[in-house]
């Protein structure tokens, strides 16, 4: 069985990120991620992150440094979180219904989604020392 890839993107601006909060499956409607999807076949997970945050948030991002590790998703898929910058655009409410930019003393402010939490604590040195990370 071949492993679904699932890419998120932390994308930061001025000090925050941004969480997006989950309508379905119901078991996670109602929790907070870092938008993103599946890695199609043929796309790296930079390519993939670019064209999920496209369709998911309508705005263009340049994806700079992983963070963390590779996190499981049950036993048939694993996730992997980069920060992005934001090039244009304003995210817009196309998957999710709700989105806030959280600051380094916010981050635990929202109920993220138990494969995301991990990485939340991640990036508070980010957000306190931060300019938009590029590549």
């Amino acid at each position: 069985m071949q492993l679904v890839e699932v890419v998120g993107g932390a994308l930061v601006r001025d000090g925050r990120v941004l969480a997006s909060r989950r309508t379905e499956p119901p078991r996670l409607a109602g929790l907070w991620e870092f938008p993103g999807g599946k890695v199609e076949p043929g796309e790296d997970d930079a390519t993939a992150l670019v064209r999920e945050l496209r369709e998911e948030l309508q705005v263009e991002v340049v994806v700079g440094a992983r963070l963390g590790e590779d996190l499981p998703i049950g036993p048939t898929a694993v996730l992997r979180v980069y920060v992005c910058a934001l090039v244009s655009g304003e995210p817009a409410l196309v998957d999710h219904d709700e989105h806030r930019w959280l600051g380094a003393d916010e981050l635990l402010d929202v109920p993220w989604i138990p494969v995301d939490l991990p990485l939340v604590e991640q990036l508070r040195p980010l957000l306190t020392g931060a300019s938009s990370p590029r590549r």
